[in-house]
């Protein structure tokens, strides 16, 4: 018998950085979801704060950070999955 550990394979989709920014931009904090529940949830009260404020006229320079931020995370996301699935 073989003393070597058994083989596993973990079969997950990665998260496309383009579609993550392109639903940020349109839906904000909604689109954001898909690539991080932790920052749309920010993203959500910094949304109502700053709605709240300015009477929606900031929302045009929250949403594309919401873009950004979605990139981001879904890069960020890939790249540490990507670097666990290398590893012996």
């Amino acid at each position: 018998m073989s003393n070597t550990p058994p083989q596993v394979i973990v079969v997950q989709a990665t998260k496309n950085p383009g579609m993550a920014a392109l639903l940020g931009c349109l839906f904000g904090p909604i689109g954001l979801l898909y690539s991080t529940t932790k920052g749309a949830l920010i993203m959500f009260v910094v949304s109502f704060v700053v709605a709240l404020v300015t009477a929606g006229f900031g929302l045009l320079f929250v949403w594309p950070i919401c873009g950004v931020w979605g990139y981001k995370a879904a890069k960020a996301e890939n790249e540490k999955f990507l670097a666990g699935a290398t590893k012996p």
